[in-house]
């Protein structure tokens, strides 16, 4: 079986080396790059990047812009470095399509295993489902979304957390069911990022994102209608 191919982006060659080892280690096949341009380069040659780890701070081309290419092509998962505690680059990471954000200094250990929780869930083979509730459709194969007949855009953890609603809906989930399920994996931090992600996918859901209801002190809850079917 081929081993799935993930770009390491990283203009600190110590880094690269400590994180493409534990990845080698753990049967990922890796290719790296030392700036954005050389990121871009790759990306756009190899054709089945499985996911992009990618540094902020870089010569060339930061690690922004090189998100912002990638998410006009692809939606491949994208995991983003910084070694900037800052909730602001949080914040436009998360807008930009970041799946995951991680600050320096982290555990390679922690890292690998966050690899390992996105790509269970888009390089293992899925049956054909298709959800529907309220005039929104999903259909899971594609990691395709319609509302009221138009496709829109989202994120790899939009789409995951909009599913993981539509298949409870109509049951309040709360903030720890909600990492539990959809980021999978032990979080030791701030439940904000579920808010932050809600508040996204609410906005690009249009008049939809008020079927998400917030339940205060506890977490969300997709509306039910008599609409609604799986």
């Amino acid at each position: 079986m081929d081993r799935l191919k993930i770009l390491v982006v990283d203009d600190e060659s110590r880094m690269r080396k400590l994180v493409r080892d534990f990845l080698v280690r753990n049967q990922y096949e890796v290719l790296e790059a030392g700036d954005g341009e050389e990121a871009m380069e790759l990306f756009f040659a190899q054709k089945d990047i499985a996911l992009v780890i990618l540094d902020v701070m870089m010569p060339k081309m930061d690690g922004w812009q090189v998100c912002r290419e990638i998410r006009a092509y692809s939606k491949v998962p994208v995991i983003m470095l910084t070694a900037r505690a800052d909730e602001r680059d949080e914040l436009q990471g998360f807008q930009l399509g970041v799946d995951e954000y991680i600050s320096k200094p982290f555990s390679p250990r922690i890292l690998v295993a966050r690899v390992e929780a996105i790509l269970r869930r888009t390089s293992q083979a899925v049956k054909e489902e298709t959800l529907s509730c309220g005039g929104i459709c999903m259909d899971k194969t594609a990691h395709q979304v319609l509302i009221d007949g138009k496709t829109v855009e989202l994120s790899y953890k939009e789409f995951e957390l909009l599913a993981y609603f539509m298949e409870n809906k109509g049951i309040a989930l709360s903030r720890e069911k909600i990492l539990n399920h959809v980021w999978n994996y032990d979080y030791f931090g701030d439940a904000r990022t579920i808010d932050t992600h809600v508040k996204k996918l609410r906005s690009k859901m249009g008049e939809k994102g008020e079927l998400i209801k917030t339940i205060w002190g506890m977490g969300y809850k997709l509306e039910e209608d008599i609409e609604c079917r799986q």
